[in-house]
This record gives structure tokens, C-alpha cells and sequence, in this order.
């Protein structure tokens, strides 16, 4: 098998899953060189279809979906772990809905994150785009009104003083009884369909081997989470790393086209979206 190049993020659940395949420690896996990249900045890049295989939002996926399709394994789709819009506590307005009015910063135009706002919202509000690990601190600034957090933001914006909101992930899956779908590995159409399956595979004995060798996978997760706290880096991978990374199965799936459809019924996507999976 041809060694594809695999972009994906610094964050502590995608190092993770990846780290045995990226440091070769799985027998017979296809070979892969890697990038690592800000969600936002693999979601650009995804739009110039630079890399064979990469991590992106499902935001982003429906603009992509002429020249990639959804692997089944390595994603980030579950409960209990959506974007939160977080603000001051003092001078915020009482109704989630007026925060349409306000300046919030977003970690992305097409991070899943923004679609749900809009379409919890039902409109597109004032937006400062900013990297998500610099919104808590901006907000805290008073440099906007409200920012929306991802990734290990959610288990630090206490700390900055910070009151949540909306937890834009309950109300997803209060509204659809569904997971939340965030992000998910993608396939270049130039991938044989063979390849593919079998990177899928390799995938699935990545995550395999990290949890039953915890010792030696997490130097690689902690070498790229930068200050990050053992318990924050620890916390980020059992709420992101589940059973949806395994399999995305019937009801990630569902998930999925039902983002695709809600984004289309409240005007965020132009276009009806099918998506195709690998």
C-alpha cells in the first residue's frame, strides 16, 4: 500500500487514537506521515483537498463531499461533549437568543461548533474568528461578548471566571435524541476503496493498542498538548474517545444526516447534502 500523508490535530483525543499508527508501533499497518494542525487550519486545508486523509468538522464536510468521503473510525462523535458558548457572568443577557445580537468569538467558520450555533440560533450572529485555546482568554478580555469553546476549553473556562451559556451539545441531543457529530477522518476520492478499509482497520487497532498500552502511547498525547494539565489531557480523551471512534455505526450515521439536514431547514447550508461514506 501506497504511505498516504495523515493530518489531524494536536488535540489529546486525536494523539491518542493515532499514536501507535503514527510511531509505527502496529505490525502490518499501512505507513502514514503526519500533520499536525488546528482544526480550523485542517478544515482550510481539507477545502484544497491537500492531504489524502485528514481530520476535519462535519461542518466543514459538506463543502468537501465532491473529492472525499467519511471513514467509519477515528472520529469524534458523542454525549455529553458538544461546544459550549460561554460568557462573563456579570452584564450577559438573560435568553440564549439575544446573544444573536452579540460579538462572539468562534474557533472556525466551518468547525461543527459554528453550524450548531447558527442553527440553535437560527440566524448567523456577529463572529470574531479566532483559535479556539485563545477564546476563553478574549472573552475574559472583554474583547467580545461570548465565545464558543471546544476541545479542553470546556473543562478550563471556570477557571477564567466564565459562566456557561448554552450547551449546545445537550440541546443537539435533546432536540434529535442523537450523538453530537464534530469531526471525522476523511478519504480522498484518489483512495481505493481497498485502502481505505484497510486504513479504517489500522485505525481501529490504533485505539486498540493505546488502551491497552496507555504507557507507551501517552508520551506521544502529552508531548503535543502543550500546557495542558495530566488531569485536563486525560479528561479530553475519555470524553472524546468512545465507542463512535470504533465504529460510527447506525446511529452516528443518523447523526450525521441529520446535521446535514437541520443546517440546510435553518439556512446555514445552500444546498441540500448527502454524505458518503467510505
Amino acid at each position: 500500500m501506497t504511505a498516504y500523508e495523515l493530518a489531524y490535530s494536536p488535540c489529546p483525543n486525536d494523539t491518542y487514537v493515532f499514536a501507535a499508527l503514527a510511531n509505527g508501533l502496529l505490525e502490518g499497518a499501512p505507513e502514514v506521515r503526519v500533520h499536525l494542525a488546528d482544526i480550523e487550519e485542517l478544515n482550510s486545508a481539507a477545502a484544497r483537498a491537500q492531504y489524502p486523509l485528514m481530520k476535519v468538522s462535519y461542518g466543514a464536510i459538506p463543502f468537501l463531499m465532491d473529492r472525499y468521503r467519511i471513514l467509519h473510525a477515528g472520529g469524534a462523535v458523542g454525549q455529553g461533549c458538544g461546544p459550549l458558548l460561554v460568557a462573563r457572568p456579570s452584564g450577559s443577557p438573560e435568553h440564549f437568543s439575544e446573544f444573536a445580537g452579540k460579538r462572539i468569538a468562534i474557533p472556525g467558520e466551518r468547525t461543527t461548533a459554528f453550524m450548531l450555533l447558527q442553527i440553535a440560533l437560527g440566524k448567523r450572529p456577529k463572529v470574531v474568528q479566532m483559535r479556539f485555546d485563545r477564546i476563553v482568554e478574549a472573552v475574559a478580555a472583554g474583547e467580545v461578548d461570548a465565545g464558543l469553546i471546544i476541545h479542553e476549553s470546556r473543562f478550563t473556562y471556570r477557571s477564567a471566571g466564565l459562566i456557561s451559556i448554552a450547551d449546545l451539545g445537550e440541546w443537539w441531543e435533546n432536540m434529535t435524541s442523537l450523538p453530537i457529530p464534530l469531526g471525522a477522518i476523511v478519504a480522498r476520492d484518489d483512495i481505493a476503496g481497498t485502502d481505505a478499509r484497510a486504513i479504517e482497520d489500522a485505525i481501529r487497532r490504533s485505539l486498540a493498542f493505546a488502551r491497552a498500552n496507555e504507557e507507551a502511547v501517552m508520551p506521544y498525547v502529552r508531548r503535543h498538548a502543550a500546557e495542558m494539565s495530566d488531569e485536563v489531557m486525560r479528561a479530553h480523551v475519555a470524553l472524546y474517545v468512545n465507542e463512535f471512534t470504533v465504529e460510527l455505526g447506525h446511529r452516528g450515521r443518523d447523526a450525521v444526516h441529520a446535521l446535514f439536514e437541520r443546517a440546510y431547514g435553518a439556512g446555514v447550508l445552500h444546498r441540500e447534502v448527502e454524505p458518503r461514506f467510505a
